[in-house]
């Protein structure tokens, strides 16, 4: 082996040894499973926690269409995307449980009472079964309680929500709500702020902060130049191993900023993306 050979393999060696620091550092940081933009606001955000389905409403008041989305919170996998409804506005999410996505109606344009449900898969967005008389007042461990809106006084009954079939009447001592398996923040005064924060400038009083599987997820808001951020901070091992803006150029201080479900961390980027990262 020559002198110049033996050189050039003593360089790559230390080179490979002085890049480890750096590979170790970003072996650490974590990155989102999902991250995925819709043409619309993310209006509302509903988790089948039978089946660890995430489901979405999405409005385009530009174009007055609503479409909903459906992924898998295990996988990443996105079940439907942009499914929409013959009624292009007036319709809405109500509830998710068992692979199922429920959807409502609306009574008229002018009035906020929901009329009808509407059953669909939540993998491949088929609609099952649909009663455009019931409507839905909640879930229980024995499926969908509904009523008949032209009936009075209202009489709850539990349905199967996936063939629409009526099992019992409702008896709220036996029919129980299912844990939903979801965690959220808590509020806390600005001096809980993590000493790994400390060259942020919070604006306002309050953080939300929670800890999880040996992480600190914390929310708070900051001055840009003028205007408000809200930001996520994760912090694991006395380091941030992850950062991002959740809303950019807001006008106000803003409620609280994201999710634990499971071991799920899920957050809605600017009104119109979701983004997800395992803890």
């Amino acid at each position: 082996m020559s002198k110049r050979e033996l050189v050039y393999i003593i360089y790559k060696v230390k080179t490979v040894f002085d890049f480890m620091p750096y590979l170790h550092f970003n072996m650490a940081m974590l990155l989102p499973y999902i991250n995925e933009q819709f043409n619309g606001v993310i209006w509302r955000m509903e988790i089948d926690s039978i089946t660890d389905t995430v489901f979405l409403e999405i409005r385009n008041t530009a174009d007055k269409q609503v479409s909903f989305a459906s992924i898998n919170l295990n996988t990443g996998h996105i079940n439907f995307k942009n499914l929409t409804r013959p009624e292009r506005w007036l319709t809405g999410i109500e509830a998710a449980y068992q692979g199922i996505l429920l959807l409502h109606q609306y009574q008229s344009a002018s009035s906020p009472a929901h009329k009808g449900v509407i059953a669909v898969d939540g993998v491949t967005g088929t609609e099952l079964w649909s009663n455009y008389i019931y409507a839905f007042d909640s879930i229980t461990t024995g499926g969908a309680v509904l009523y008949n809106t032209q009936l009075q006084p209202k009489k709850l009954f539990v349905t199967n929500v996936k063939t629409g079939a009526t099992l019992k009447a409702f008896e709220p001592l036996k029919d129980t709500v299912p844990d939903n398996y979801i965690t959220t923040a808590d509020i806390l005064p600005l001096s809980s702020l993590p000493p790994q924060l400390d060259a942020v400038t919070p604006v306002g009083d309050f953080i939300h902060s929670v800890y999880f599987n040996n992480y600190r997820i914390v929310s708070l808001h900051m001055d840009n130049t003028g205007a408000l951020n809200q930001n996520l901070f994760i912090i694991n091992n006395n380091q941030t191993v992850y950062e991002d803006i959740l809303n950019a150029d807001i006008q106000k201080m803003q409620p609280e900023a994201f999710i634990l479900h499971k071991n799920h961390l899920l957050y809605i980027k600017n009104k119109s993306k979701i983004k997800a990262i395992t803890l």
